[in-house]
């Protein structure tokens, strides 16, 4: 397929584009390019792209497509919570927009990168299953359960939006993001000795490496269109099913050294869900997850060490946050996040 992948130069982007070559896909990349420079390691080989943010896509960028992967996004709950009409302008209305061009033109699978925390404040220990009631708490989750809702009253026998609810992500890639739980943890420990944790440690988070998330993507896009249209799949893995103490005590075994420090100043959590992740697994027979957490942790400690990870980078070229507000405070991106000419 010739595959339009959004979000090509983000944290999963890098790694998914050349896992989607591999499977014989051409891809042509989309991004506006606000974390393109956010590399640690080897700069990465990234497929053909256009340049533009999400807001301005037009007709002649899904031109001659025949299936769109979307993930660019204002991609954590900080970020939304800073800024939530960016969220929803962005997230919300500039993706739906995007589908209803790549409807119009002719493309046949879009497949929608949502998450896990649209389950929100869950609550209980039960796997929570597709079908459970959407408990969104922040404006980033709400902003993917309503692009949900719209791409299903979008779907018809030619179109076949896919809506992938990936766990929270982790593991090495190219273009780092140190802003997410397992990324960050083992940051901490390795540049403090400590693995940092601020809230009391008992949320229930699903984690998932992003080459898993990956592979996932590629699986979905040629299943069978009966297996996947307008269908939401849990992406991830039961044995990722961890709470934040847990992902922390995996942290410090894999980072020889430090100790678990946790401090609960920011209290309990609302975010809490274990995940049930056997719809796509039924969807789609001979897939399964190849990462653990203490696996994930191991490659991320590597790679940390390999590169030379720096305390200033982890605080600012690789939190989203910092790297927006630098780039704001220098003038280099407006108040609506788009780059000043």
């Amino acid at each position: 397929m010739r595959v339009l992948l959004t979000g090509h130069q983000g944290y999963l982007g890098t790694v998914m584009a050349p896992i989607l070559a591999a499977a014989g896909h051409e891809v042509v990349g989309l991004d506006a390019g606000l974390f393109a420079d956010c590399v640690l390691g080897e700069p990465p080989a990234d497929p053909f792209g256009h340049r533009v943010d999400l807001r301005d896509v037009t007709a002649e960028h899904v031109a001659g497509v025949d299936a769109v992967i979307h993930l660019a996004a204002l991609s954590n709950d900080p970020l939304g919570s800073l800024a939530p009409e960016l969220t929803y302008d962005i997230n919300h209305q500039a993706s739906v927009r995007l589908a209803r061009l790549a409807r119009d033109a002719g493309v046949e699978r879009f497949l929608y990168a949502s998450t896990c925390s649209v389950y929100g404040a869950a609550g209980g220990d039960d796997l929570v299953a597709e079908e459970a009631p959407l408990r969104p708490v922040t404006p980033y989750a709400e902003s993917k359960v309503r692009v949900e809702d719209d791409l299903h009253a979008l779907a018809d026998g030619d179109f076949t939006p896919v809506y992938m609810r990936n766990a929270t992500a982790f593991g090495y890639s190219p273009r780092l993001r140190a802003d997410i739980v397992l990324n960050n943890l083992v940051g901490h420990a390795l540049l403090s000795g400590e693995v940092l944790v601020l809230s009391d440690g008992t949320p229930w988070r699903p984690l998932v490496h992003a080459a898993d998330i990956a592979r996932a993507f590629t699986a979905a896009l040629t299943a069978p269109r009966e297996a996947v249209h307008d269908r939401a799949f849990n992406i991830g893995s039961e044995i990722n099913n961890v709470t934040v103490a847990e992902i922390a005590e995996q942290v410090a075994e894999a980072v020889s050294g430090s100790k678990v420090v946790i401090t609960g100043e920011t209290g309990a959590d609302p975010r809490s869900y274990r995940v049930d992740f056997s719809r796509f697994r039924a969807a789609i027979p001979g897939f399964d997850c190849e990462w653990t957490v203490k696996r994930g942790a191991l490659e991320l400690a590597d790679a940390y060490r390999e590169f030379g990870l720096t305390r200033e980078d982890f605080d600012r070229r690789f939190t989203r946050l910092a790297v927006l507000r630098a780039a704001s405070e220098a003038g280099t991106v407006d108040d609506t996040l788009r780059w000043r000419r």
